[in-house]
């Protein structure tokens, strides 16, 4: 069968937390989101980049940017944007404190045993 070419859309759109809102030029209201988890964010020319999930992966979102430059920093933006990323960092840098002072940074806010922020944990 041949490809079902690409439609090419104008879309604004705005990065919150871990959704990407997409717009149309015209319009206040987004007509659509995506949530950045479980995506593989990719660069493919020089100016343009995708978003493909895991669970869709013959699905893929292409966005062209303006310039290079800016191409890089969506691509950078958008890795650094999903919830697992936060939580590897989060871990990353607790450990990291908690070698330099020899206590546990989250301590203080009665959180230091919760399963949720050690690497590997799984509550059943």
């Amino acid at each position: 069968l041949p490809a079902v070419p690409a439609v090419l859309k104008k879309r604004l759109v705005k990065l919150v937390v871990n959704f990407l809102f997409y717009f149309r030029t015209d319009e206040a209201e987004p007509i659509g989101a995506l949530l950045l988890e479980h995506c593989k964010i990719t660069k493919e020319e020089e100016n343009v980049f995708s978003i493909s999930f895991i669970e869709e992966p013959e699905r893929k979102y292409c966005f062209e940017c303006a310039t290079e430059e800016q191409c890089q920093e969506w691509v950078e933006a958008l890795r650094r944007a999903s919830y697992e990323f936060l939580r590897r960092s989060l871990i990353f840098y607790r450990n990291e404190i908690q070698k330099m002072t020899g206590k546990d940074p989250l301590e203080q806010y009665g959180i230091s045993e919760e399963a949720r922020f050690q690497l590997g944990a799984h509550r059943q």
